[in-house]
């Protein structure tokens, strides 16, 4: 079992930065795969960014690229994930996820390691 906690999450102006974190604990060194989703009231859970483990590449959803950024610190077993110029369209709760599986799964099911969200406001 792999256990994931966020924290982070908040309620910010437009235009603003947040940072989120995501700590993986118990059995994580068989985890290849972190990732962000995120749900807005009344929609899908949906692909935000992902993390390789051991390489650190990373992939991101079209409607994020260029203004959010994942990473991850091995030694902490911890992910972020850096929200720049933040607009009413990023109100969600944000999940971190993590899989076994490689080459950046973007579907919720292919997760089976959840946390508990975080909840992200943004107001105009």
């Amino acid at each position: 079992q792999v256990s994931l906690v966020e924290s982070g999450g908040g309620l910010v102006q437009a235009g603003s930065s947040l940072r989120l974190s995501c700590a993986a604990s118990g059995r994580s060194s068989s985890v290849y795969t972190m990732a962000w989703f995120r749900q807005a009231p009344g929609k899908e859970r949906g692909f935000v960014a992902a993390v390789e483990w051991s390489s650190g590449r990373t992939t991101y959803a079209d409607s994020v690229k260029g203004r959010f950024t994942i990473s991850r610190d091995n030694a902490k077993n911890t992910i972020f994930l850096q929200m720049n110029s933040l607009n009413s369209e990023d109100t969600a709760v944000y999940f971190c996820a993590a899989t076994v599986l490689a080459n950046f799964p973007v579907r919720v099911t292919q997760y089976p390691y959840w946390g508990q969200g975080t909840q992200v406001t943004v107001s105009s």
